[in-house]
């Protein structure tokens, strides 16, 4: 079981698996929600994922799409990622403990800014990843 919470401690999490395709995003969008330089971010199996406490303390943003974050409304700890309410993502400084998952990659290292050095031996791309076919 993977835990995780927000920085006053009100709001906690769970979920059963491990965590998956992590990343960290340097777009100028993450750099905000994130207020930081990146986003450190990986999926989880939403089936498995459930709040422990302070869920009523949750507050959201979602674009147009449908995609967006949750946050504490007391602390401004941005908890996860979702699409269509759901929760497909964790922010990875919120999770407890060792998560056992490494950053397979950088994106969008082409509006970085201009402050920050990536640190070389992860694999970094413009923006997306290329799609294969």
């Amino acid at each position: 079981m993977i835990t995780g919470g927000c920085f006053c401690g009100d709001i906690t999490y769970e979920f059963d698996g491990a965590l998956r395709d992590a990343r960290s995003c340097h777009c100028s969008r993450c750099r905000k929600a994130f207020s930081a330089q990146a986003s450190a971010y990986a999926l989880v199996d939403a089936n498995t994922f459930r709040w422990l406490s302070g869920e009523h303390l949750l507050t959201s943003y979602l674009n147009a799409d449908g995609y967006g974050v949750q946050f504490c409304s007391q602390c401004g700890s941005t908890l996860c990622g979702v699409f269509e309410k759901t929760v497909h993502g964790v922010t990875l400084g919120c999770v407890d403990g060792d998560p056992k998952v490494e950053l397979a990659r950088h994106i969008f290292v082409g509006s970085k800014a201009s402050w920050e050095t990536i640190a070389q031996g992860t694999p970094q791309y413009e923006e997306h990843v290329p799609v294969t076919t």
